[in-house]
């Protein structure tokens, strides 16, 4: 059987594809383990600058498989106790290896983002959407709650109004008004996604890499700490960039209108 996540990498850029189409990509326990170490792989390789996550199909992830928690296998088999330490040590790994990864990642949102699959887009950091998407919190409609931090991520990219209306409905948003709530930043034709996403992979990388690292890092930390702490944190990593190759090569490029060259020297 064919890998249940593909990494592909393209110079300084990776793609993960979430690859069982037959299942809607749903979010099985190989799918999660492959995914959690594909991030773990991205994370020790400061050499990757940018990473796009898709889907294999017409769909870019449905979720949780309905067809485990029916046969009360998998993720939503054996006791109480049993199935919250599965959901610890499985499937909530995936936002925190997403979370924890400092190259910036971008999900090429290609079809229906379903329940945990709209989680997963969500914990990218940009989001571009075809115009086939969709995107529900739709836990609801199981009779569940969003397990994989959904709670914590929809609040604080469509505000707590719309992470209400979405998760106690259940209600599905198109790609035009995922662009409209935050969901997306962009919706583009279906046969363009990939080409866009890669377009804006490459810009992004294009970007002195160490910059880029440190930049999603106070990024991450200022949506949770103040103003005091995130202003330290700048002072800190700025001090460390004006000292790296790549900062002088940038001011260099700039004074001589040229395109900076930049290798991610420590």
């Amino acid at each position: 059987m064919s890998d249940p996540v593909l990494f592909e990498r393209n110079g300084d850029i990776v793609t993960l594809t979430l690859n069982r189409p037959e299942t809607r990509n749903a979010l099985t326990a190989e799918v999660v383990d492959a995914l959690v170490a594909a991030c773990g792989r991205i994370a020790y390789d400061h050499t990757v600058r940018a990473v796009i996550v898709t889907g294999a199909g017409p769909a870019f992830c449905a979720g949780g498989s309905v067809k485990d928690m029916k046969e009360r296998g998998g993720l939503f088999g054996g006791s109480p106790a049993e199935m919250r330490n599965r959901y610890r040590t499985g499937i909530q790994q995936i936002p925190l290896a997403l979370y924890d990864l400092e190259a910036p990642t971008i999900a090429a949102v290609n079809g229906p983002a379903i329940g945990a699959g709209c989680d997963l887009a969500l914990m990218c950091d940009v989001r571009i959407a075809s115009d086939k998407a969709v995107f529900a919190e739709s836990f609801v409609k199981l009779g569940i709650i969003p397990g994989d931090g959904g709670a914590w991520l929809l609040q604080r990219i469509v505000g707590t109004s719309r992470a209400c209306e979405m998760s106690f409905t259940g209600m599905s948003v198109d790609a035009a008004k995922a662009v409209e709530w935050n969901l997306a930043s962009r919706s583009v034709p279906a046969a363009d996604l990939m080409a866009e996403a890669g377009k804006l992979a490459a810009e992004i990388a294009s970007n002195p890499p160490e910059v880029l690292r440190m930049t999603k890092r106070l990024i991450r930390e200022g949506a949770r700490t103040d103003l005091r702490t995130t202003l330290e944190m700048s002072a800190a990593f700025q001090a460390i960039v004006q000292h790296l190759p790549d900062h002088r090569e940038a001011v260099a490029a700039l004074f001589e209108k040229r395109a900076g060259k930049f290798t991610g020297e420590r």
